[in-house]
């Protein structure tokens, strides 16, 4: 019967002085038999590369599902780094818009999540409003929610592309793919021709978000009287539910101030 020196154990671990050449001399343990232990500066090393390394690869595959994601819920690329730390706030209306977006964001899952409360975001173009929408859209994202965003054209022109004979998609789809997201970002209502078609179009898929508690952020350049006469008394009390709230953008654009 072999001992367990005659496998390659010892019972205790058999030492020698070794020399790195980076390093100089080391004390060498014996691990099996001819196999001895590296430079342990050397090791230490290595592990920290490859520690490294691994964080690198990591990152990059989180940026890269990130960017996906992104695709995926249709935010436009000039709107990507769009954040609740740099929106600028100068004047109390914008504080104001800026607090409600911090609030909506930092509570999303346990409060518009569960609740379904939604928001509209009225005001002139250029005043932050798409801003303030992308960041709490990016922000859920971060925490594990789907997210879609699009203009409410769009939006109508995906459901009527289904009634062409060459569709791929069934309106009933069409309808469904807008009501899936845990958050819809619906822009510029009221760019629309404003019949009833469309009216119907939009309270289907509002509709099915509101039986669902799902809820949606709408933005709009018109006055609110206009914005409500477009969706329709249905839609606007729905909207209403849930601690729904009307967000003002009622300064002057900040894209006007640049140029």
């Amino acid at each position: 019967m072999n001992s367990f020196a005659d496998l390659g154990f010892h019972a205790s671990p058999l030492l020698r002085t070794s020399n790195c050449d980076i390093h100089g001399a080391f004390e060498s343990r014996c691990l099996f038999r001819s196999v001895w232990s590296r430079c342990p500066e050397c090791e230490a090393i290595r592990a920290e590369t490859e520690a490294n390394e691994k964080v690198e690869k990591d990152r990059r595959e989180r940026r890269d599902m990130w960017e996906r994601k992104v695709d995926t819920a249709g935010i436009p690329i000039r709107f990507r780094e769009r954040s609740l730390a740099n929106f600028d706030a100068t004047n109390e209306g914008q504080h104001k818009a800026l607090q409600f977006a911090k609030n909506y964001a930092a509570n999303f899952t346990e409060g518009a999540f569960e609740s379904g409360q939604s928001a509209l975001f009225i005001g002139k173009p250029g005043t932050g409003k798409t801003h303030l929408a992308v960041s709490i859209g990016l922000m859920a994202m971060d925490r594990g929610h789907s997210v879609m965003f699009c203009t409410v054209m769009r939006a109508i022109r995906r459901v009527k592309d289904t009634w062409g004979r060459d569709s791929h998609e069934s309106e009933s789809q069409a309808v469904a793919a807008l009501v899936f997201p845990d958050l819809l970002i619906l822009d510029e209502v009221g760019v629309q021709f404003g019949s009833e078609t469309e009216k119907n179009i939009l309270f289907d898929v509002l509709n099915d978000r509101y039986e669902q508690r799902k809820p949606c952020l709408l933005l709009s350049n018109l006055p609110l009287k206009d914005v409500r006469s477009f969706l329709g008394e249905r839609v606007f009390d729905r909207l209403r539910e849930d601690g729904g709230e009307v967000v003002p953008f009622d300064w002057e654009s900040h894209r006007a101030k640049i140029a």
